[in-house]
């Protein structure tokens, strides 16, 4: 069993990326996991400042919100997947305020499968590069990472949309699936 956390990053609870989410829980828990989601767009993140005084304080922020359950929970799963839709070629904004509050205490962050699910409207081939970029940057700051899966939910726009996709539907069921020890 492993325990798998979701950052879904999608504004809109029930999104198109967020279906994708708990279609990719209800792979992981019928496969014995232990899954939890995160609707980041429910907690109170501040943007990092860049101020360190994580470095002086034993990897505590200045801010006093949600991130520093959430970070605890990043830094206790072996599989972490990044969810978001796509903004302007790249992640929206809740999901990389989590991404960059983890500086507080990235180094502790280590050994993830990672899986990542991005949606777009546009259908265009290099639609989801930037967003696999900065997913990619992430991922590379974290010691003893792989990559497992990745998700295009590409061609979908209207809220829910992506219910219509049962291709997309069944990867991301069959990428929860496949977590196993």
């Amino acid at each position: 069993m492993k325990k798998v956390l979701i950052l879904s990053g999608s504004p809109r609870k029930g999104g198109n990326s967020d279906i994708l989410c708990d279609e990719f829980a209800k792979g992981a828990l019928e496969n014995g996991n232990e899954v939890e989601k995160i609707f980041v767009c429910e907690k109170k993140i501040s943007p990092c400042t860049g101020c360190y005084y994580c470095k002086d304080h034993g990897g505590r922020c200045v801010f006093n919100d949600d991130m520093a359950d959430i970070l605890q929970k990043i830094i206790d799963c072996d599989v972490l997947v990044l969810s978001s839709p796509v903004y302007f070629y790249s992640i929206c904004a809740q999901l990389k305020a989590v991404i960059d509050r983890t500086v507080a205490r990235w180094t502790e962050i280590a050994n993830k499968d990672l899986y990542y699910i991005a949606t777009a409207a546009e259908d265009d081939e290099d639609t989801l590069d930037i967003t696999l970029a900065c997913f990619h940057g992430f991922a590379m700051c974290i010691d003893g990472y792989e990559e497992k899966g990745t998700l295009y939910g590409k061609g979908v726009y209207e809220k829910g949309e992506v219910k219509n996709r049962p291709e997309l539907m069944t990867i991301a069921y069959e990428m929860g699936l496949s977590v196993h020890d």
